[in-house]
């Protein structure tokens, strides 16, 4: 089974070899997720500034969608819904992935199209289907009209021009890069802790890798990333027989050429991180699998012709389990107002 729920692209190298022998001697290209992924500049202010944005869905035309509202950090970083909601009820064509663990990945969206958290957050703010807003320039205005913000962004990038669209991204992508979820279960194994996973997750680990699961679901968060990779692209689903491509819709989405525009894209998709995959359900780029059990069967058979047992799949679904990491605390923040008047209009 190639990528366990995304075969959807950046694949170089197998990276899961795990048998019962232990983490010491058998899981040496496995990787630990990281504690930090901070930037020299990520100073405590310039954060907090970015938490402010992210929460605020003062930043949509409508005022009622934030970043939060599609990427959940109460729950799994995603909404739980096939497609996401924006303003006056709109919804987009694809699944909202999780902005946990988001970091670590070589670009963003499914078909990739931003290569970094910055260029990322600058998208949704414009989308007619997501925060609605006509230009950068409306999400400027509304921000200037705040002197909460404006000083603020003052006190993080300095007194010239302080509110601009690259400073908003930046302090976004300064917070986005604190959502990390290290010392999982699979963690604490590499670790040394030999009892950290239980036999089914075991089991689940070396079927992962037999199967091919591995192919492109290798690294720190199993997505193929590892540091200073450049961004790659794979065809999902590989195999077309199966009756589950039009149960699941899986061919109607053209991927990355969508962006690109290049007929040679055409159903090719980023591989998306398995960490704490078990909280954001639904599944694939649609949002058509309502379980990860499903899913799993889905990926088998359409990215390496394989059909799993029931058993293999529970076996597998256990060891998806011990992905789960430590969600940090997040205090949520206070965001600055007008006085006396409304920004909405």
């Amino acid at each position: 089974m190639k990528p366990l729920l995304g075969k959807f692209a950046v694949c170089y190298v197998v990276l899961l070899v795990v048998v019962i022998g232990g983490p010491s001697s058998n899981a040496q290209d496995l990787a630990e997720l990281p504690t930090s992924a901070a930037l020299s500049g990520d100073t405590a202010e310039k954060i907090e500034l970015g938490k402010m944005l992210y929460f605020d869905p003062r930043l949509s035309r409508t005022g009622t969608v934030s970043c939060n509202t599609c990427h959940n950090l109460m729950e799994g970083g995603d909404d739980a819904r096939a497609t996401s909601m924006g303003v006056d009820g709109l919804t987009g064509p694809r699944n909202a992935p999780t902005v946990w663990n988001s970091v670590f990945q070589g670009s963003q969206f499914w078909d990739g199209r931003a290569p970094t958290l910055e260029e990322q957050a600058k998208g949704p703010m414009v989308a007619d289907v997501e925060m609605g807003m006509v230009g950068h320039d409306q999400v400027l205005s509304r921000i200037e009209k705040i002197p909460g913000y404006v000083t603020a962004f003052r006190d993080v990038f300095g007194p010239h021009d302080p509110v601009s669209i690259t400073n908003a991204v930046e302090a976004i992508a300064a917070f986005e890069r604190t959502l990390i979820t290290p010392n999982s279960p699979l963690d604490h194994y590499l670790g040394g802790d030999e009892n950290a996973l239980s036999e089914s997750q075991i089991r689940g680990m070396e079927l992962f890798e037999s199967v091919g699961c591995t192919e492109c679901h290798y690294g720190p968060a199993l997505n193929g990333w590892e540091p200073g990779d450049d961004a790659e692209f794979l065809d999902f689903p590989r195999f077309t027989e199966s009756e589950l491509i039009e149960k699941y819709d899986l061919v109607s989405d053209k991927g990355r050429s969508a962006s690109s525009g290049d007929p040679g894209d055409d159903h090719y998709f980023k591989v998306p991180t398995l960490r704490n995959i078990t909280v954001t359900a639904p599944y694939f780029h649609n949002g058509q699998v309502e379980t990860l059990a499903d899913a799993i069967r889905v990926m088998a058979i359409t990215q390496v012709d394989e059909e799993l047992t029931d058993q293999q799949v529970a076996d597998l679904e256990s060891f998806m389990q011990s992905l789960e990491g430590r969600f940090p605390d997040i205090v949520l923040p206070r965001l600055p107002t007008k006085s006396g008047a409304t920004v909405i209009r």
